[in-house]
């Protein structure tokens, strides 16, 4: 049996998530780039290999888009409708995500204060 994409299951990586948020606004594969290096102050960069490969993913997901771009030669693409619920979802999925790692982050300080 065939693995399941992480689109199919609507969870997204790390990689296509930032993707998603930087393409709540119209961008190309240069920008999309620079811009998840700039949110993530250099935590998180995709190079042009895996960035088109997913973009191309995501497209055939009809998660985002291709715009018509008669005036440049960049491709420059826009997050769908479908993409946008699944951005949302995965937003309060992570948010959530995060609290239970608080939590237990403060029981584990909580303990090696204790410990010491």
């Amino acid at each position: 049996m065939a693995r399941k994409s992480s689109f199919d299951e609507e969870q997204l990586t790390d990689s296509s998530y930032y993707i998603l948020l930087t393409l709540v606004e119209e961008n190309h594969g240069y920008s999309i780039m620079h811009n998840i290096e700039e949110m993530t102050t250099g935590e998180v960069k995709i190079g042009p290999a895996s960035l088109y490969t997913i973009l191309k993913k995501m497209q055939g997901a009809q998660m985002i888009k291709l715009i018509d771009n008669d005036n440049d030669r960049r491709k420059v693409y826009n997050i769908t409708n479908k993409g946008r619920e699944v951005l949302l979802k995965e937003i309060k999925r992570r948010i959530t995500m995060a609290e239970h790692g608080k939590a237990v982050l403060n029981l584990l300080e909580g303990r090696s204060e204790n410990e010491s």
